[in-house]
């Protein structure tokens, strides 16, 4: 059986430390132009990037000057769809209303959980 789909978890991408946070993105948006479906899971502080002004206010490094809503974008233009934990939100006194258009989607352990078990799916943990 082909693999079909990819499903990032973002756990340990922090906006605290932004060093982490093209990689994902970048993952995510290779594997969308690879014609698999896409599902990135914002979990724990990761939920605070998809606040309006929080990713574009962050940059991997000092010396490169795409942002980390670059990234983002570059993910979600290539097809790749956003979760967001509703457990994390609450804890970040956050509701989907509070977050950018492209991730008023919930999805949490459940369905990332799911995919983990699908042979037709890889994930990624970041």
């Amino acid at each position: 059986m082909s693999r079909t789909g990819l499903a990032l978890l973002l756990w340990a991408a922090d906006p605290a430390d932004p060093v982490r946070l093209a990689t994902p993105f970048a993952h995510a948006a290779a594997g969308a132009a690879l014609e698999l479906q896409v599902e990135v899971y914002f979990t724990a502080r990761s939920v605070l990037l998809l606040k309006p002004g929080v990713a574009e206010r962050l940059r991997a490094s000092e010396r490169f000057d795409k942002t980390i809503a670059a990234w983002m974008q570059d993910a979600l233009d290539h097809g790749a769809r956003f979760l967001a934990c509703t457990d994390a939100l609450a804890a970040h006194g956050l509701t989907h209303a509070d977050l950018i258009p492209a991730a008023r989607q919930h999805g949490g352990a459940v369905q990332f959980a799911a995919r983990a078990a699908d042979p037709a799916w890889a994930t990624l943990v970041f």
